[in-house]
């Protein structure tokens, strides 16, 4: 069994530092790197990356379904090699994690995208663009060399649009298409509104669109010399309201690749997305972004894992901060999680290196809650190895 990478020597690393007086320049715990931000960033800009939907009750719930549910640990079992890795959508993986897709990171840091893009190549964690990045497509992709990517659409009105993304994305090199439906609007978000910060208005996370022929050829001036025409023809069209499954063709007919739906909650859907022909649904709420009041993510992924069988492959998402947050999606069924938020404060707090020691420390933390609870590779885990707590 292979035990490259080591991922959970990450934590003698650290210690092995401390013996000439060197301590991370972040710190482990992920609660800390939240108020870090808070302090660091202006309101706007920490408002829009930490706030959620409403009144943040299905954020709030996303973190109180994962830390309901405890982990079983079991003894004397040999887990002195380790082996992480994972198949997803035929490549080979170091490790079941990926970085979900953020948009609008220059907001965070001006290295934006591509710093945190880096960090996942150099780790060999597949890195998610969103089509709302702040830096275009094919400047990220050459920031990872060939590096696993893959790229997350905003399904927008104009099919011409639409259609233009994916063929850069493909020749940019993305593998796989993830597709966010939970987003036909932007939902009630009290701290984005409280500041009236927009950062789409500014010109920001608009980077794919204003560099794209199609999207330009709407124009009737160039985005350089009507940049607030610009914004507005982007507002009208970045997402659409009327879409439907049938229009799940689309995709399947201009995108070769695996094709994965963002945002399934219910286990309809799920069977819904597999007769459709997709490939894999992530089970998420946004991280409690779009519907206040919404079902934890945690709670709905049993019932989609049941639903999607041998059909789809089921990733998860919302509310993920810890090693043990990702042992707890894979006993429930997910085959690996999407990472957000924390990297996303780690960017914002030191640059590539911030995104590093985040999922560094994510994967040592897991590596060794599975061998801790008697488990030697993330298939080991199953349902019999938690207990969830009453309310």
């Amino acid at each position: 069994m292979s035990t490259t990478p080591r991922w959970a020597d990450y934590q003698y690393e650290i210690y092995l530092n401390g013996l000439s007086g060197a301590v991370p320049r972040l710190p482990a715990d992920p609660s800390r790197l939240e108020e870090l931000v808070e302090r660091r960033l202006g309101a706007g800009p920490a408002g829009y990356m930490i706030g959620a939907a409403g009144t943040g009750s299905t954020a709030r719930a996303n973190r109180a379904a994962l830390d309901r549910w405890r982990i079983v640990p079991r003894m004397l079992r040999d887990v002195a090699e380790r082996d992480l890795s994972v198949e997803l959508f035929g490549r080979r993986l170091p490790a079941p994690l990926a970085l979900a897709p953020v948009g609008i990171l220059k907001i965070a840091h001006p290295d934006a995208e591509p710093a945190a893009a880096r960090a996942a190549a150099a780790l060999g964690v597949p890195y998610v663009l969103s089509s709302a990045s702040s830096t275009p497509m094919e400047r990220v992709a050459e920031a990872m060399g060939d590096a696993e990517r893959w790229f997350q659409l905003y399904w927008p009105k104009d099919r011409e649009v639409a259609r233009s993304f994916l063929t850069r994305a493909r020749e940019a090199g993305y593998t796989a298409l993830f597709v966010t439906l939970d987003t036909p609007l932007l939902s009630w978000r009290p701290r984005d509104l409280d500041q009236a910060y927009l950062p789409f208005l500014h010109g920001v996370g608009t980077a794919n669109y204003f560099s794209d022929p199609a999207f330009r050829a709407g124009l009737a001036k160039p985005v350089e010399e009507d940049r607030e025409a610009a914004v507005r023809h982007f507002l009208g069209m970045f997402s659409d309201a009327g879409k439907t499954w049938p229009d799940l063709a689309f995709l399947r007919e201009h995108w070769d690749g695996p094709i994965v739906l963002k945002g399934v909650l219910h286990p309809d859907d799920a069977r819904a997305a597999a007769d459709a022909g997709m490939d894999g649904v992530v089970v998420s709420n946004h991280g409690g972004r779009q519907v206040a009041g919404a079902v934890a993510a945690a709670d709905a992924l049993p019932g989609v894992v049941a639903a999607a069988g041998d059909r789809l492959t089921v990733l998860f998402d919302s509310g993920v901060r810890t090693g043990d947050d990702v042992f707890k999606a894979l006993a429930l069924g997910a085959r690996a999680v999407l990472l957000g938020r924390p990297y996303v404060y780690g960017l914002a707090l030191d640059g590539q290196a911030g995104v590093d020691h985040v999922v560094r420390s994510v994967l040592a933390e897991l590596d060794l809650t599975l061998a801790l609870s008697g488990h030697a590779d993330p298939a080991s885990p199953g349902p019999a190895d938690l207990v969830r707590e009453a309310l």
